[in-house]
């Protein structure tokens, strides 16, 4: 009696399951054009009004679907900042985790961080950083990806640390580097020149800054 009250308890989940994927697959593609629709208007004229609504009208969902997807445009916002992680956190982990020396994995870092960002990229990266100031949830999500782009330089620097038997402590250098190449967005970001703005002579700025500290640690 016990053992077939078990088995009867048992749902027939199978045929549920199976419906599942199509429904899914329907979704995923309209919160991607939602996301895609968001980047559009976060990188676009400050002026533009970053709304649930405007991001719905210009992906072709309806504003009720949005909601669905989104509860709010801090959702919005934060799906941004998932979505743009490949772009430019997931590149430097890989460059910095791949096989070679330290210098071989400084001179990856250092010709990944030599390409000028694109415009898009640095006009989003501009807007989060807005919202993370006036939203606490994007202000919490947006550090913890910084934190862990800033690791990525520590991580290098810990294979310099590994090299010499650990006798140096690889997060001040790891960090003053990551403070340097902020410092090369920025002044891209504002037009700034004088041979130090990536794409434009930063390489070799980065390659001797990297050089140094490895050399006087």
């Amino acid at each position: 009696m016990a053992a077939s009250a078990q088995h009867s308890e048992v749902p027939p989940a199978p045929p549920a399951r199976a419906a599942r994927p199509r429904a899914s697959a329907k979704g995923e593609q309209t919160r991607a054009r939602l996301i895609a629709a968001a980047r559009t208007l976060l990188a676009g004229e400050p002026g533009e009004r970053f709304t649930t609504r405007n991001v719905a009208a210009l992906s072709g969902v309806s504003h009720g679907m949005c909601h669905y997807h989104f509860q709010d445009r801090t959702d919005l916002v934060l799906a941004v900042v998932a979505d743009i992680h490949p772009e430019w956190i997931t590149p430097l982990e890989k460059a910095v985790s791949g096989p070679g020396t330290f210098a071989e994995r400084a001179e990856r870092v250092v010709g990944l961080l030599g390409r000028p960002e694109g415009t898009e990229l640095s006009h989003l990266h501009s807007a989060l950083h807005w919202h993370a100031l006036n939203d606490s949830r994007v202000r919490v999500v947006l550090d913890a990806e910084y934190r862990r782009w800033r690791a990525c330089f520590v991580a290098l620097f810990q294979v310099l640390a590994d090299e010499r038997g650990g006798a140096l402590d690889p997060r001040p250098l790891g960090l003053a580097v990551a403070a340097a190449v902020d410092g090369l967005a920025a002044m891209e970001s504002l037009g700034g020149d004088g041979g130090a703005v990536p794409g434009d002579g930063d390489e070799p700025v980065l390659r001797t800054l990297i050089r140094t500290l490895a050399a006087g640690a």
